[in-house]
This record gives C-alpha cells, structure tokens and sequence, in this order.
C-alpha cells in the first residue's frame, strides 16, 4: 500500500467538494482551493437520479440527501402549447427498486451545503477561501499550484474541479472554444403556496414545444417549484448563470404555451429570475497531464438536457478516489481514472445533444414523428421507456 497522498483540489463547488469527501474516505489528506470569500452556491434545481445517490449514500450523506431532497412520482413528457400528455412514466419506488437508489430533485443551494457541512466536519480536509489555483506545473513527480494571492503550495496530485472556465484546464491545454448553440436558458423558482393546488404534478416534466422546451420540478421538500425553460434564439450569447432576466421577456418567449406555464411564470418570484446563453464543447480527448487531472465541468461539461451534469461529476469524485486509492503514483491513477470515465461522459453529453432536438418538435409531422412511438409504447408496454435510461440510473460506480 503507497502512502497517504496529499491531494489539492481546486474548486469546492458540487464536484469539488464531493472528491474531496471522496478522498479523505480513502485516507488522503486533502486542501480544496475556492475562489469565493464564502462558501455557498448559487442556481437553482438539480436532479439527483440512482446513480449520483449512491455515491452520496456511500460518503455518509444519505440521511441529510432525504432531509432536502424531494422525490418525483414520475418523469413526465408533455405538450407544451396544449398541455397533452405523452407519457408518464413511474419514479418513486419503481425507480427504487429498478435501480437501488431514490431519485431526487434537490435545490443546489441544499446540496452544495451538506456537502461543504460534511467537508468543513472532516479532519482530513483543509478548506482554504478567497483565492483560485492560477497555474499548475509539475517537475520531479511533485506539483507546484500557483495561487491568485501571490502564493504557491506542492501536492502529490491536483484536480481541477473549477467549472466551465476552469483556470486548470486553461493551464493544461490552453483556451477552449466553445460553440454557442442558439439556444438561451431561463430559470426561475415558484413558491408553491402561490400555485393552485394540483396545478404542477410532482413529476419531472418535460413540455415540448416549437423551438424550445421547458422543464418543471419541486424542489427543497416541495415549497418551492423549479422552472427551467429553453427556447431557440440568437440575440442573447452571455455564458453565465448570474445574469438577471426579465419575467416580462421570458414571457414573451413562451406566449404561445399552455395557461399553466403562464400561471407559473405569474407566481414566480422575480428575483429568482436569471437566463444564460447555452454553449456546447466536444469531449476532451485528454483530461490529465502528469499528476494534474480534470473533472465535472472542467473536463465535460455538457448541455442540462440529459440532467446529469452534477451526476456525472460526483461519479467522478468516486472513482478519481478510488483510483488514486489504488495506485502508487498518481498519474498512473489519472490514466486510469480517465479510462473509466472518458466513454461514459461522453456519450451523455452527445445524449443532452440529441435532446436537445427531439424536445423542440413545433409541426404536427415533427410532433408525431417524434412522439408517437413514445405515446404508443406507454400504452402497450411502458417498461419499454425505461430502458433508455438504464444504462445511466442503473450504474453504481461504488460497486464497480
């Protein structure tokens, strides 16, 4: 057995702070890097499905995952201009038993703090606030991480967990490029008490509709409704979750969807109300250079319409753990790290692609092309609708 590493971590973002948990598990001693003064998190609605949950199951967090999270009874397609369902397909105790996990809508607020809480409690993790890895360079089997205060510290191994503008991949393989999509995200979050009752199902929805789609979910135990709508346009190419949105525009580009999405977007509190443009990026071929590797965003980020994106990276936390667990150096542990999890990435990431063009069908042909398979399979054999997604709720990568 090598000797305990010391690992840096940059970011304590979900990815971040999940690795780092997942490290100090594995009796590594871990410093997590965070540009932010104050931990917190900022967004709105995440979906946790079997395969996030059981890695949060093994790191302890199973308890305080139940205590936020909300479980849907069903993923839902629907219509968005008349409302009509497609299909509605069980989660909840199916989901349970299909997979070995619950699945759980979550505010990301919620998440990010149990895991800064169970971070902050290990004694095995260093939580270092207002400065960002700047720099990473390697030489004689030791990385030296620059910091944006002046100073530098050396590790073992360094894992950049810092986000889509990630400074560590910059460092390792220059700027990326990527390409916007013609596509704009709105968000917003609903006080249920402000909604007729029964008005939003406890499913996760999907209502499609003519260049764009929308997304509808509880959140934070049920108080609160979370509202994702994405819609086809090209005057709007700002790449950031913080930009504020204006309720008034966002109706305007959904005023030809059905009264319930109205209604929700008339109960929503305007202050939650943000857009962002959508950009999308190839696979990385490379995620490692030596003993510096990539995960979560910094490696793949990927379009939010296979919500897997948060699940995705507290799988790599897991294995990136386990790996470097395993191995006597830590590039070894990257290679293979990058082995386990380069395919599995990918492929969801070209999956939230094609999403991204079956969701925006507007012309009864394209509706009926693409929906009536979905619509017939629900009445004569609806199991046929889960297998889709076997191959992404079915993985527990703490058992592989």
């Amino acid at each position: 057995m090598s000797e305990p590493k010391n690992v840096v971590i940059a970011g304590a973002g979900i990815g971040g702070l999940t690795a780092a948990l997942a490290c100090a598990k594995k009796n590594m001693t871990v410093t997590v890097i965070e540009r932010a003064a104050q931990l917190g998190e900022v967004g709105a609605g995440l979906q946790i499905a079997a395969n996030g949950t059981h890695v949060l199951e093994k790191l302890g967090l199973g308890k305080e995952l139940e205590n936020i999270g909300f479980r849907p009874e069903a993923a839902t397609l629907r219509l968005g201009q008349s409302g009509r369902t497609i299909f509605s397909n069980p989660l909840g105790d199916a989901a349970r038993e299909r997979y070995g996990a619950w699945y759980y809508h979550v505010h990301r607020a919620d998440l990010h703090r149990i895991l800064a809480e169970a971070a902050s409690a290990n004694p095995n993790i260093d939580l270092q606030l207002g400065k960002a890895v700047t720099g990473v360079v390697e030489n004689a089997g030791v990385v030296t991480a620059t910091l944006s205060d002046g100073t530098s510290m050396t590790c073992a191994a360094l894992i950049g967990a810092d986000g889509i503008h990630s400074s560590v991949r910059e460092s390792l393989f220059g700027k990326d490029a990527p390409r916007f999509t013609g596509n704009v995200a709105w968000r917003l979050l609903v006080p249920a008490e402000n909604l007729p009752a029964d008005l939003i199902p406890p499913h996760a929805t999907v209502w499609t509709g003519p260049k764009g789609h929308t997304v509808t979910y509880y959140v934070r135990g049920g108080e609160l409704v979370n509202f994702v709508g994405i819609v086809e346009r090209e005057d709007w190419q700002v790449e950031g979750w913080l930009e504020s949105g204006d309720v008034k525009e966002l109706k305007q580009d959904f005023a030809s969807w059905c009264s319930t999405i109205h209604q929700l977007i008339d109960a929503a509190d305007e202050t939650t109300c943000f857009k962002w443009a959508l950009f999308d990026r190839d696979p990385l071929p490379v995620w490692s250079k030596g003993r510096v590797t990539l995960l979560g965003d910094a490696c793949h980020p990927m379009l939010p319409f296979m919500a897997q994106g948060a699940c995705m990276a507290i799988e790599d936390a897991w294995v990136l753990a386990t790996e470097l667990s395993k191995a006597d150096d830590s590039a070894q542990a990257f290679l293979a790290y990058e082995e386990l999890r380069k395919k599995r990435t990918a492929r969801v990431q070209m999956a939230a692609r094609a999403n991204a063009r079956r969701f925006h069908k507007g012309r009864p042909a394209g509706q009926l092309t693409t929906y009536g398979p979905m619509w017939l399979a629900a009445q004569v054999k609806p199991d046929l609708l889960n297998k889709p997604f076997d191959w992404i709720y079915g993985a527990n990568v703490t058992k592989a």
